[in-house]
């Protein structure tokens, strides 16, 4: 009986420190995933100051993206995971395509609507993310985290300032408007399937991912410089090199680190520090002052973002 019972406790203490590292390795989940979001919400500056096209900011993006990464690769000695063959090379590819088309169609729409417009109707990806998660990955949605997600969104749609009547399209409903809401809509689908292949891809690693993203977004962009031309060589060129570094080079392998290890429910509402980030960096940078609705908007972002880290 007392072997019984010793046996018992060894396999309890057993269980529960395989319970406490799950907790930690979705803990380091979540922080790699806020560390990556605060990180690309910070991209806006770098594509005010740089001010060249979208395709032109995207080729660039990749080019300086894919080096930095390329280096960082064969100083930890990794280049080895960049042989992909078989579903892990359709998966790297696909991600990247999904990716590039995710990239042009949200920095085309931006003209079209409005930066607060194209920032709200973008960031109904995370409904594409869990609605994916449940089809493809047969994952359970708690109702809990259903509702948290429509909060986190009621949240960014305060904290735009659209309801204040800033980027507001009342007065410019037109096809070319519309077109705009298209973009974004079907650039969110892309952006939510890069999310659901990070998940998926289990055998291709964050930096691997990324990389693969870099290449194929510079060969789907490297024709245009011959139609248009490269920027004028000055300080364009640092801006679009900290983008491709920063913003892509580092915040992407720190991303899909932090979504290999989570649900996609918590992907989906700690994707919300993205916009959150770039719309208080806005503000900070350029001047631009929260009006009451919008402080409320961040309030409630910030406070769902941390209640979903609480959730089981």
């Amino acid at each position: 009986m007392k072997s019984s019972t010793s046996t018992s406790s060894v396999i309890s203490d057993a269980q529960c420190a395989d319970v406490q590292s799950a907790a930690r390795h979705e803990q380091g989940g979540a922080t790699l995933m806020v560390l990556g979001g605060v990180m690309l919400g910070t991209i806006g500056i770098f594509i005010e100051e740089a001010g060249q096209d979208p395709i032109t900011t995207v080729l660039f993006r990749c080019f300086f993206g894919g080096v930095a990464l390329s280096l960082w690769g064969l100083a930890q000695g990794r280049i080895a995971e960049l042989r992909l063959t078989g579903r892990a090379l359709r998966y790297a590819v696909a991600a990247g395509l999904l990716m590039v088309v995710n990239w042009g169609l949200f920095f085309a729409a931006i003209p079209r609507t409005s930066i607060a417009v194209s920032t709200v109707i973008f960031h109904v990806q995370p409904f594409w993310v869990i609605a994916m998660g449940a089809w493809l990955l047969r994952e359970k949605i708690s109702a809990q985290r259903a509702v948290a997600t429509v909060i986190a969104l009621v949240g960014l749609v305060l904290a735009t300032g659209v309801l204040n009547g800033h980027g507001q399209p009342g007065s410019r409903v037109s096809a070319d408007y519309w077109s705009g809401v298209a973009m974004c809509l079907v650039g969110s689908f892309a952006y939510a399937g890069v999310t659901m292949i990070a998940r998926m891809a289990t055998q291709v690693s964050s930096f691997a991912l990324a990389w693969w993203q870099c290449l194929i977004g510079l060969l789907a962009t490297c024709w245009w410089p011959l139609l248009h031309g490269l920027p004028g060589w000055g300080v364009a060129w640092g801006w679009l090199a900290g983008i491709g570094v920063i913003h892509t080079g580092l915040a992407y392998v720190v991303l899909y680190a932090g979504m290999s290890r989570l649900k996609t429910g918590n992907i989906a509402l700690l994707q919300f520090v993205y916009p959150l980030t770039a719309i208080l960096v806005d503000r900070v940078v350029y001047g631009h002052a929260l009006g009451s609705t919008q402080i409320v908007g961040v309030c409630v972002m910030a406070v769902t973002l941390w209640c979903v880290r609480r959730m089981r």
